[in-house]
């Protein structure tokens, strides 16, 4: 039987289009870009003989004579592929086809579905999406070729601007200085862009189609994944703005009424469509099953989508567990034992290709919804120029600097463009003493699910492991590569631990030559990764969390007075560091920003659900002691203004800051005042000078209090969301019964476990799980409705009985959650089970922070 691999069901989607790719110049947009570097696609798309691999978002001229084959020939197709809907990427396209001169073909390839492309919210496609969009793209094509021939034609008029609006449909606008086009090779006729016949209707010899390619994922290995960053699906919002929504990022709260109908959020939907396919490329008839209002959501849209041929066809069965995040916010929120989760967080991220507020897609035009969503991108940037440096190296910078100077001017000699002049330029900086390394970030890593140490994948290997565990094996990987090439290092290695000291001096050995440095590069660029999220900065900062965390668990056990008092002294304490990750304060090693206290405030107040009933007040606290944060959240955004940028302070921050500013420039004043030996207040004020000072102060005074008032409502908002939070159990308790109302099942041991690891457990040991819902196929249906009265009814599947099964986060996963699924999977003495884990993101705690009070909150 074979192994379900979601990276193999990748990489053989892709060899199936090898025709389409042959020989065409392909552009892949941000989010495909990161699916096929997790996926390590790139040399397969090589071999089947794509003449170049380009950014869809950053395209320009020069791509179409980057050539990896001997092929010389101009390039007659052009492949895009993209995970966002053909509407926000039409723009990009267009532009591909009127800078490239003499395509005869473009093919467009989608990860969001025909069906799905349609009823996303306002779209402008109808059902036959994808002709439909087809014969858009070509009319829009014909418009660009006449205006530019006009401008040919008509060379007075070359300050032509060029602009194609599509505002009323939901296209975006082209930037005109993008469009113009170069046409000294193009012949009035035509010819040149449409062949020698059929010039009437310019379109007709430009061939467009569309199609759908599904496997747009990021998979850590060949049993996780999430989506890309940057693609439809992941940006697409999970709850419109109401009472029981927490983020756009996130499912709703359940209150077992989920949205139907026109409430249906454009997130559920794609989601939907991409779960779907997906089973179908893997060829696995899925029986879904439910946990959550929005995931119920997902599920019956899977199965309205199911049909008779879907279920006759010969397919392995599979279960399918859809999960809402919402009833697990704890474990995202908090640094857990996870070597992947604490290099995530310590490493620096992509920035983003393109930002929403340029999309002028369907998803802006929606009432209560925000106008961007934007996930954390997934591509990490391992500092391997910064490491591999060694001390003082001013002359290595010199030289590396000198020798890609030499490169650009041998390339600019025949093209002396305005990027290679500028690269140039950026060279000589160097000598000005900023570091090259720096400036144009060189020798920054990523990870890549297939590279291999001996066949054994590194991401596969290392994302259920904790921290120790996983830098144990990083390091036993070094000191087995530096074996077999020969190298020895002069360095003290200790048994069972995994150093700092340790780990750089076999990462520069290995790096020392260039062929090394190239044969080497993923385990290089893993251990490079370890030693960032050892270092002293991050490393100090993650456990001063996990310590926070475990301290309030403890005493959530206790009475609700005692941990509203850890709370208080956390953001006590947090008021101590004088900037959010300012170095001057490195030396406050253990503690923790405002932020860093806004975040376990979280945690706390989700503990604090879970533990103690609601008090009056609405939160888990009595009046009291939620007055008692309350002041104390006050304090400290008075005095940490200039680095709260939270959403619940919008249009309040400049206030904050100059209010700031000046109480620092009076204390400065006064003790500048107390220094001066003369006593010039024994003359006194004359009576005028008094009275103006006087209302000064009043007037002041009055400031400061309408200051602190708008503060005090703002800081009222921000706990009326951490009560919503309150109200998320951890434990399900839901209507239907308690998740652990069986002692016999869970003990104190499982009681800090994710949500995950203990539906698994419960699930793989065949006991009841309240509120999991069945979602039956269209067969189930038929014989329960019809031949059920013949006594031909289908029984309900269990989700125990099926030999693989597929869970689903709607809102995101983290490792430490990989790490726990495959302890139950293990503990649950089921070796035949093949278990994937999937998630619409990959989140840490600064992403959660994001979601539940920054720019991608509801707050």
């Amino acid at each position: 039987m074979a192994v379900v691999d979601v990276i193999k069901s990748c990489l053989d989607s892709i060899a199936q289009i090898s025709e389409h790719v042959e020989g065409a110049i392909l552009y892949l947009d941000s989010g495909c870009t990161e699916s096929f570097q997790f996926a390590g696609a790139f040399p397969v798309l090589l071999k089947l003989g794509v003449r170049a691999i380009c950014s869809l978002e950053n395209m320009c001229s020069l791509d179409s004579v980057v050539n990896w084959n001997s092929n010389s020939d101009p390039a007659l197709k052009i492949v895009v592929m993209t995970s966002r809907l053909l509407s926000d990427a039409h723009r990009y396209i267009l532009r591909c086809l009127s800078t490239h001169k003499g395509v005869h073909q473009c093919t467009v390839f989608t990860s969001i579905s025909e069906l799905a492309q349609s009823a996303y919210p306002d779209s402008p496609l109808g059902p036959d999406a994808f002709h439909e969009y087809e014969i858009l793209l070509l009319q829009d094509y014909e418009e660009i070729v006449k205006k530019n021939q006009k401008k040919a034609s008509h060379p007075e008029v070359s300050n032509f601007q060029e602009s194609l609006t599509f505002e009323d449909e939901g296209w975006s606008r082209l930037t005109s200085s993008e469009e113009d086009v170069s046409h000294s090779e193009a012949t009035s006729s035509g010819k040149y862009f449409f062949g020698d016949s059929h010039t009437e209707y310019l379109g007709k010899k430009l061939v467009v189609s569309v199609h759908h390619f599904p496997m747009i994922l990021c998979p850590f290995s060949p049993k996780v994944f999430v989506l890309p960053s940057e693609g439809s699906v992941s940006e697409a919002y999970l709850s419109a703005k109401h009472e029981d929504s927490l983020s756009p990022g996130l499912p709703p709260i359940s209150t077992g009424v989920p949205p139907d109908g026109d409430d249906v959020p454009p997130g559920a939907l794609l989601t939907a469509h991409f779960l779907y396919h997906l089973a179908a490329k893997m060829d696995l008839k899925t029986e879904i099953f439910s946990l959550g209002d929005l995931s119920k959501t997902v599920g019956k849209i899977m199965t309205d989508m199911s049909s008779l041929y879907d279920v006759g066809r010969r397919k392995r069965s599979a279960g399918l567990l859809l999960i809402d995040r919402t009833f697990d916010l704890l474990t995202p929120c908090c640094h857990g034992d996870s070597l992947v989760d604490c290099m995530f967080s310590s490493l620096p991220r992509r920035e983003r290709t393109t930002s929403n507020s340029s999309m002028k897609g369907s998803k802006t035009q929606l009432k209560l919804v925000p106008s961007s969503l934007q996930r954390a991108p997934l591509d990490v940037q391992i500092p391997l120029g910064k490491i591999l440096q060694e001390e003082k190296s001013d002359t290595n910078d010199s030289q590396l600097a000198e020798r890609i100077e030499a490169f650009l001017g041998g390339w600019g000699a025949c093209n002396s463009s305005p990027e290679t002049v500028d690269l140039v330029n950026l060279c000589n900086k160097v000598h000005d003493g900023k570091s090259f390394l720096s400036e144009i970030q060189l020798l920054n890593g990523s990870f890549v699910s297939t590279e291999t140490f001996r066949g054994t994948p590194y991401m596969e290997a290392i994302l259920d492991r904790r921290t120790k565990d996983g830098a144990l094996l990083v390091k036993k990987w070094l000191q087995e590569t530096l074996r077999r090439q020969n190298i020895t290092v002069n360095v003290k290695i200790r048994p069972g631990f995994a150093t700092k000291s340790e780990l750089q001096p076999m990462i520069r050995a290995l790096a020392k030559s260039q062929s090394s440095l190239i044969r080497n590069k993923g385990i290089i660029q893993l251990g490079a990764a370890v030693l960032v999220a050892l270092d002293e900065l991050h490393s100090t900062r993650w456990n001063a969390f996990a310590s926070a965390e475990k301290i309030l668990s403890a005493t959530a056990g206790d009475t609700s007075q005692s941990l509203g008092a850890q709370i208080g002294d956390l953001i006590h304490k947090s008021t101590m560091l004088g900037s959010d990750g300012d170095k001057k304060t490195e030396h406050l090693q253990g503690l923790l920003s405002f932020k860093d206290a806004l975040l376990l405030m979280t945690v706390g107040y989700i503990l604090a659900g879970e533990n103690f009933p609601t008090s009056g007040s609405g939160g888990p606290f009595s009046w009291k002691e939620e007055h008692f944060l309350k002041e104390a959240i006050v304090d400290a955004i008075l005095k940490n203004a200039p680095v709260v940028k939270l959403k619940f302070l919008d249009g309040l921050t400049e206030e904050l800051e100059a209010n700031l500013n000046r109480k620092k420039s009076e204390d400065t004043i006064e003790a500048s005042s107390d220094l001066l030996e003369f006593d010039d207040d024994q003359w006194g004020k004359w009576g005028d000078e008094e009275e103006d000072d006087d209302k000064k102060d009043k007037k002041q005074a009055y400031s400061d209090m309408q200051l602190k008032l708008e503060l005090l409502d703002r800081v009222d908002n921000l706990f009326k969301s951490l009560h919503k939070l309150s109200t998320v159990k951890r434990n399900l308790s839901l209507r239907e019964g308690t998740f652990s109302s069986e002692s016999n099942f869970t003990g104190d041991s499982d009681s800090n476990k994710s949500l995950i690891y203990k539906l698994l457990t419960r699930v793989l040991g065949k006991y009841d799980v309240p509120g999991l819902e069945y979602h039956s196929t269209t067969v189930g249906r038929l014989f329960k409705s019809g031949f059920g009265r013949f006594g031909l009814g289908q029984t309900k599947p269990s989700l125990a009985d099926q030999n693989i099964i597929m869970v689903f986060v709607v809102g995101g996963i983290n490792a430490a959650e990989v790490r726990e699924v495959q302890e139950a999977l293990s503990e649950s003495g089921r070796p035949d089970v093949e278990l994937i884990l999937g998630g619409t993101t990959f989140l840490t705690p600064d992403d959660m922070l994001t979601l539940l009070m920054g720019d991608s909150s509801y707050m």
